[in-house]
């Protein structure tokens, strides 16, 4: 369904009305197509205090494709190395270096704060570093104009790790993130040899495709060079083979809850599986009160058990490649809650302590990433069945004042299962607009 508000304030009456009655002006987001496949502008790269990192890094922004530069009139995004805040007088640094800059930011435009984890034994740093967290998610909320800000967290001696990070989110690819804050680890990114197809040669399969964000995933996916095959349940089989016949891919009709889903899969790809991707789910709304024991079980098998059993299935088969990615969708549900959600918020919380367990022992033992997507409000045919006001407030409740879009969802998922996005694991992204609900 159109968002008919978006329209309205981007008109000469509706921008008028909007400011007279102080209510929310959404920017319509610039995002990727063939025709714009990058920002259009600078890139300024500023650092706070004396880093180590910033001839490194300054080396890596050029990878992106953007113009480097230590001074802009209208720079398309800002990155600030902020790795050598140490203490609390040297956040005056992160102030003096954006302050001068951020109203000149094109709309659409990206700020990222480069930091480090904070420290378990100088509790300076970590304060300064932590810092850095409140910094981001309010400066996302007081931005507009389309503008993201987000703070990545490398390994000072790992500064090579962050390519794949810093080309998603000073991209077009990120349009619908905001607020977020990601931690890479030391791992070595993976080889990529042409960034238009940065997922040839691999193999992904998608759950829950025939439609939606799982049918936009795959298209994401086969886009950028994967071999993908499209799961869902059998009684989607017509429209699933539609969507696979379109992009090229394989149907797999099957319920990912059988017993033997895992079996299946692994006959399905006798070469392995690069990229696993769980994303189907369902809801079964009630509150708990008047929620029968049916609409609750049901529920966290399709949406939790199925992902434990065939993940741990599939790893321990061998199914999923090493520098293999497993990716499942969470939700600002899992984190914040929704009322007469206790089933699905339960189960999107769940997979939060799946990716944050796992992800560490996958690493080491079967050298996989695992990381989880967490849409907000996403434009799809469930949420056009939302009554108006509560749409409404769920498309204008975030620092963009809009919905996103399944692709929004794709995006984020093909930045994580890139070969040079080794670094990126055990993360939860929220794809949300940067919502007031949750953290």
């Amino acid at each position: 369904m159109a968002d008919r508000y978006l329209h309205f304030t981007g008109t000469a009456p509706g921008r008028f009305l909007t400011r007279r009655l102080g209510l929310p002006q959404p920017a319509p987001l610039r995002r990727w197509s063939p025709g714009t496949p990058s920002l259009d502008g600078p890139l300024l790269h500023l650092t706070a205090g004396e880093s180590a990192t910033t001839k490194e890094l300054g080396a890596l922004l050029a990878e992106t494709g953007l113009d480097v530069t230590g001074q802009a009139d209208r720079p398309a995004a800002i990155v600030l190395d902020a790795t050598a805040v140490t203490t609390a007088g040297a956040l005056g640094e992160v102030h003096a270096a954006l302050h001068p800059v951020v109203r000149s930011l094109a709309p659409g435009g990206r700020i990222v704060v480069v930091g480090v984890r904070p420290s378990a034994g100088d509790h300076h740093q970590a304060a300064a570093q932590q810092a850095l967290e409140g910094f981001v998610r309010s400066l996302g909320k007081e931005i507009g104009k389309g503008a993201t800000v987000q703070l990545l967290r490398i390994e000072p001696e790992s500064v090579a790790s962050a390519g794949s990070t810093l080309r998603f989110l000073l991209s077009p690819r990120s349009a619908y993130i905001s607020g977020q804050v990601i931690e890479l680890t030391d791992a070595a990114p993976g080889p990529v040899a042409d960034w238009t197809a940065p997922l040839a040669g691999r193999t992904a399969l998608v759950t829950g495709a025939a439609r939606g964000i799982g049918a936009s995933v795959a298209s994401v996916l086969a886009r950028d060079g994967a071999r993908v095959v499209c799961l869902d349940i059998p009684q989607a089989a017509d429209e699933l083979t539609r969507t696979a016949d379109r992009l090229g891919a394989t149907a797999l009709p099957l319920d990912i809850t059988a017993a033997d889903a895992a079996e299946r899969i692994a006959a399905a790809v006798p070469q392995g599986l690069d990229v696993l991707v769980h994303n189907a789910g369902i809801t079964r709304d009630r509150r708990l009160a008047n929620m029968p024991a049916d609409r609750w079980a049901s529920v966290i098998d399709v949406n939790l058990d199925s992902v434990l059993r065939t993940t741990d299935a599939l790893l321990s088969s061998g199914t999923v490649n090493r520098d293999g990615r497993i990716i499942a969708t969470a939700s600002i549900a899992g984190i914040a809650g929704n009322n007469g959600q206790t089933n699905y918020a339960a189960s999107k919380a769940g997979i939060i302590g799946l990716v944050r367990s796992l992800a560490p022992r996958a690493a080491a033992d079967h050298g996989v990433t695992v990381n989880a997507v967490a849409p907000g409000f996403i434009e799809t045919k469930m949420t056009a069945a939302v009554p108006l006001f509560i749409r409404e407030a769920g498309r204008r409740m975030n620092s963009l004042s809009q919905g996103g879009l399944p692709v929004d969802v794709a995006e984020t998922t093909a930045w994580f299962a890139q070969p040079a996005s080794s670094a990126v694991n055990g993360q939860i992204v929220r794809v949300c607009g940067q919502s007031l609900l949750g953290a």
